[in-house]
């Protein structure tokens, strides 16, 4: 009788332990895919040795966006130098590409999710593009700087 309680007893405690083993390691690959989303999220976009220079217009209609877009940018590598609102509202974000640089406008329509690009070049403004921010965009979580 007491071999057997002996062996019921190793049998559940082996079980606990293999339990928490197995947590242990599912929380712990969990936190690192986290992390690893984090990391990819906020990847620079733009190499240190470029300067874009970015208007953002919202035309989405909702408050706040393009100062919320415009940290998001910066954090993408951008140099946001103009904000405010279009002149009209608009479903679906476009960049307009105003300086001839296409891969700079591929870069920034990837950073706003895949919105279309429009060439119009006008080399009497001080940028390179504008991002005009439409209803179709899922703004970005507000990242809190100390």
């Amino acid at each position: 009788m007491r071999s057997r309680v002996l062996v019921l007893f190793v049998v559940v405690l082996g079980l606990i332990v293999g339990a928490a083993v197995w947590l242990l390691a599912t929380r712990s690959t969990s936190s690192t895919l986290a992390v690893a989303t984090i990391d990819a999220d906020t990847m620079r976009l733009v190499p240190d040795s470029v300067r874009i220079k970015v208007e953002v217009l919202n035309a989405s209609g909702q408050r706040g966006l393009a100062r919320r877009v415009t940290q998001y940018l910066r954090d993408r590598g951008f140099d946001v130098v103009s904000v405010g609102n279009a002149p009209e509202e608009s479903d679906s974000s476009v960049v307009w590409d105003r300086s001839g640089h296409p891969e700079w406008a591929a870069w920034a329509a990837r950073a706003m999710q895949g919105a279309r690009i429009a060439v119009r070049d006008d080399s009497t403004r001080y940028l390179d593009l504008t991002l005009f921010i439409g209803r179709n965009f899922r703004a970005p979580p507000q990242v809190i700087y100390p």
